[in-house]
Parts: structure tokens; C-alpha cells; sequence
């Protein structure tokens, strides 16, 4: 598997050309809607940059059950605002396969939103529906930097030394801030969540 860790400041930079890309459109956002978690950086860079203090979150997982990851997303915190005649921004950190995208989209649209556009940081090329807005495409597996403890548990041992080599020469993170990192989740964490 192919590994992208692109570091804070690459992330700052491409959510500015992402915020370019938007303004460039031309559309007018009335509120801008981060789906919980990965869409949060993004949503709060994009709300900066614009000046558009009227951010919104909704939570879309991949469940089935407890403790079981299912094919297709669901809603399980719905949107924190009132969005009916109002232009949106729906904002994700990737599209991967796009199912959050669309159900996202499909749920805002059904509470009579005026119009809602997508954007995401990166797309990938299989990613149906593809987002109106993103900066990068790939087909790297994309370790961001709000992520990294997470991702790193659901890798095996090859995985995750391959893994750890893309965060370290990246820049992302040193082996120090690695380890201290796991470390936190072994001695701190939050056994209840960490599935």
C-alpha cells in the first residue's frame, strides 16, 4: 500500500488553494459544514479564510452495530444549524469512496437547503460522487496529521513500519513524537472509542 502524510503546513497550504478554488466559483456560502471528524481542519481553515464564522458539524460513520464497521455510512450526530434556504458547503478531508459525501449531501438537500456544494482536500479517483471542489487527487492511503494514532492501530506489523517511515522522512511527525504519541494511547486512552 501507498502512503501519503502530508504535514500541518502542507495541509494549510492546500486548504488556502482549496479556499482559492471555491472563491474563484464564485459561490456565496452562507454556512460551511464540517462532517465530523475529518472535515473539522478543513471546515475551521476554509471558515478563516473566507471570514465566515457560521460553521456547522454533522457526524457520518460507517456503522452497522456496535463496534461494527458496515457498508455504508449513517448519520449518527445530525447538523449542528439551521440550514433550510441557505447556501452550504459540505466539507470532508478525502473523498474515498464518496458514500459520506453522498449521504451528507443527499441528508442537507432534504432539509431544504438552497444549494450544497462539496469540497475535500484530496480525491480519490474511484470516489463517487466526485467533490465540486479538491485540490489533489490520489490513490495513496492519506495519513493526516489529526489521524495518525488511529491509522497506525489498524495496520499490521509491515504495514506499520512502512507507515511510520512515510511520517517520519514526510516531516509529519519525528520517531520521538511517535512514540510519545502511543504511548499517551497506551497509558491514556479512551478504551471504549478506540475501535
Amino acid at each position: 500500500m501507498e502512503y501519503l502524510a502530508p504535514t500541518l503546513k502542507e495541509i494549510y497550504a492546500l486548504t488556502l488553494e482549496l479556499a482559492e478554488k471555491i472563491a474563484t466559483s464564485r459561490y456565496r456560502i452562507d454556512i460551511i459544514v464540517g462532517i465530523s471528524r475529518g472535515g473539522w481542519m478543513p471546515a475551521r481553515l476554509l471558515s478563516d479564510f473566507f471570514g465566515n464564522t457560521f460553521v456547522a458539524s454533522m457526524k457520518i460513520e460507517f456503522y452497522s452495530g456496535i463496534n461494527e464497521r458496515g457498508s455504508y455510512p449513517v448519520i449518527t450526530q445530525t447538523v449542528s444549524a439551521d440550514v433550510a434556504r441557505k447556501n452550504l458547503l459540505l466539507v470532508d478531508d478525502v473523498a474515498d469512496s464518496g458514500k459520506s459525501l453522498e449521504v451528507g449531501l443527499a441528508y442537507l438537500r432534504g432539509l431544504k437547503a438552497t444549494e450544497v456544494r462539496s469540497a475535500t482536500i484530496h480525491y480519490k479517483p474511484d470516489s463517487k460522487p466526485r467533490p465540486d471542489y479538491y485540490v489533489k487527487k490520489t490513490k495513496a492511503w492519506i495519513i493526516y496529521p489529526w489521524e495518525v494514532r488511529e491509522t497506525l492501530k489498524k495496520l499490521g506489523d509491515e504495514e506499520l513500519e512502512k507507515a511510520t517511515k512515510v511520517l517520519v522522512e514526510s516531516g509529519s511527525m519525528t520517531r520521538d513524537e511517535l512514540e510519545r504519541m502511543l504511548e499517551l494511547r497506551d497509558n491514556y486512552g479512551n478504551a471504549s472509542q478506540d475501535s
